[in-house]
């Protein structure tokens, strides 16, 4: 059901059963997968697709052009994955890079006035809660949740399964299976995370043994610790802790680090 109100391109693939209400405004080449439903005044732009059962509440625009200064007209996508849903006021910006994307996985929840900018990619089952702003080229991995309200710092990546704490500010990488709050401060791991994807004892005591092992004393190069740990293969024996390990192997930020003193705690 298109509304008559509704401003719809004649160039727009429609999936069938999707819904668009009253004054939304959907522009040339979108796609629409099937069951969407695209609310009341919300925006989506040239160059979006939606997968199935995606929804775009109230005021959200998708495909907005990137923020940046004398940025030429791109000709990327944004990529919303099936059954993602993005609630009011939502910003998804276009990539900057000719052909580049900007993508939000499936299954995620971005709650009201959360941004996602140009060139980002968020992963699958990914939570963004009220006013996330998440600047150019971030990388969150699957199943991540961020706070209400906090910032992460352009080209950061926050590793799968980590948490973000409320207001937080994120400038350097957030390792997988960590939580990170206040200002690039590692608290710990995720275990309720853990627990609650039913991740077996033995995964998260070697997951626990990594972590120790790159972060036991505070100090020193968290690249090298990491890499030192995979050459004496002592720990990162499982999936989740060689996916904590591995992580420390690229990146451009620099590496949040616990609070002087937590780490011997």
């Amino acid at each position: 059901m298109i509304h008559p109100s509704a401003v719809v391109h004649p160039s727009v693939t429609v999936g069938e059963s999707t819904w668009v209400g009253a004054f939304a405004l959907v522009e040339e080449g979108v796609v629409l997968g099937q069951r969407c439903r695209i609310g009341e005044h919300a925006i989506v732009r040239t160059g979006s697709e939606l997968g199935d059962d995606c929804t775009v509440d109230s005021h959200a625009v998708v495909g907005g052009l990137p923020q940046m200064r004398n940025c030429a007209l791109p000709t990327g996508r944004v990529r919303i994955g099936a059954r993602s849903v993005l609630r009011e006021g939502v910003t998804v910006n276009l990539p900057t890079k000719d052909g580049g994307q900007t993508v939000v996985g499936e299954d995620c929840m971005l709650m009201a006035n959360s941004h996602v900018g140009h060139d980002c990619v968020v992963g699958n089952q990914v939570t963004l809660a009220n006013n996330v702003m998440l600047a150019g080229h971030v990388e969150v991995g699957d199943g991540c949740f961020l706070g209400g309200g906090a910032g992460v710092h352009q080209f950061v990546r926050i590793g799968l399964g980590a948490m973000i704490g409320g207001n937080a500010s994120i400038s350097y990488d957030v390792p997988p299976y960590s939580i990170a709050a206040e200002r690039n401060e590692i608290r710990g791991l995720n275990v309720v995370g853990l627990r609650r994807s039913k991740v077996p004892l033995s995964v998260v005591a070697d997951l626990k043994r990594c972590y120790h092992t790159v972060y036991g004393d505070g100090g020193g190069c968290l690249r090298q610790r990491a890499a030192n740990a995979l050459a004496a293969v002592k720990c990162g024996s499982e999936s989740h802790g060689r996916q904590f390990l591995d992580f420390f192997a690229s990146g451009q930020r620099g590496f949040a680090r616990p609070r002087r003193g937590a780490a011997e705690a």
